[in-house]
This record gives structure tokens, sequence and C-alpha cells, in this order.
């Protein structure tokens, strides 16, 4: 299997997550993808023009993130990111779903603050804050029945909020969320966390 893939995005890390989680990690191939290259083929591959774009074995091609780690999902039966059914499948999907807002919100709130001062919305900005604060808040609600489970629901929270550490460290999302950046720091450790840590190209 092939990844097109940025050291940066939660999407990508998202599934890099998985992958290692569940133990198949070794047998993808990453493919290191700049969107913004005016010469890059990532269209061919997804027409969206974004990463992660899996292609599989048997050379089919599966984007975005939740469709690409489903798929990685059915390869390992001894593991399951998504629970099979009943209430622990709803509430998984549903907290990939938030925590993939997190990441939708985080990422639309850095491109509007770059653009020129004469460009910016700070209403857009603002909205981006909003939507942010509020998913934490439910995340914050939620934080002690997470436990110690590993299912698409908590590998999506862990890796939005190490977006939020990485892009907006001076947020301190931790402040109005203690619960949440407890089970946080403990789910950090993980090795499949570690190993893929968000970084800049050098």
């Amino acid at each position: 299997m092939k990844l097109h893939y940025s050291p940066t995005s939660p999407y990508v890390r998202k599934v890099l997550v998985s992958a290692i989680e569940l133990g198949i990690s070794a047998s993808i191939e990453l493919l290191p993808t700049n969107v913004w290259d005016p010469n890059t083929d990532i269209a061919s591959h997804n027409p969206l023009g974004k990463v992660p774009a899996l292609v599989t074995e048997g050379s089919e091609i599966l984007y975005d993130s939740p469709v690409i780690i489903d798929y990685l999902d059915s390869l390992n039966p001894d593991i399951e990111l998504i629970p099979a059914s009943g209430r622990a499948r709803w509430n998984a999907l549903r907290r990939q779903a938030l925590a993939d807002g997190i990441m939708d919100a985080a990422i639309l709130r850095l491109l509007e603050e770059k653009r020129p001062d004469s460009e910016r919305s700070d209403g857009w900005i603002a909205r981006q804050k909003g939507a942010l604060n509020r998913a934490l808040a439910q995340f914050e609600s939620e934080a002690d029945g997470f436990g110690i489970d590993i299912n698409i629901g908590t590998i999506a929270a862990g890796v939005a909020l190490g977006y939020l550490d990485f892009r907006f460290a001076g947020d301190n999302w931790r402040v109005d969320n203690p619960a949440l950046a407890d089970w946080f720091d403990i789910f950090c450790d993980r090795p499949s966390m570690v190993e893929t840590m968000p970084k800049d190209p050098t």
C-alpha cells in the first residue's frame, strides 16, 4: 500500500496512528506530498487535491481519512478500531466526526490568520474559535468515560487535540478542559502517538 501524506496533516496522522494500532504500518509506503506544489500529482489520486490518499494493494484509490481507516480496520480481524454495532459504534463514529470538525475549524482558522491583514476576516476567525470551544466542551463532558479504549473515536480526539497543541499552543485549551487534558496526557504516551508527532518540514 502507498499513502500520500504530509507530516503536518492531522487527518494523515489519524490514519498513521490507526495503522500502528492495527499493527500494519510496516506495509504502508509513505509518499511525501505537498498539496500546494503546482507540480504535485495528488489530484490524480484525489480529485479534491488533499491528503491522505491511499493506494491499496489492489490499486484502488481511497480517500479521505474515515474511508481509509475503515479499509485498514478490515485488514486485521483481531483488532477493531471501528466497533461493529450498537452504542459503542455510534459513539466512536460520532466522536470521530466531532474530532474531525475540530481539525476542520483549526485549519480554516490557521489559513485565515495567514491571509494579509486587508483580506483577513476577524469574524470568520471568531466563528472557528467558537466551533473549537464548543467541541472541546463536549469532549470535556465525555472525557471521564474515555478510559483506555482505543477506537476511532479516541484516536481522532487525541489527534485533534495534538493538532491544537501543534498549531495553537498559545490558546492553552487545557485550562477550561481539565478532564480532557488528563486523558490526553495519558493517551499521548502511546507509541502510536509518539511516533507520529506532527512537525513542520525542514
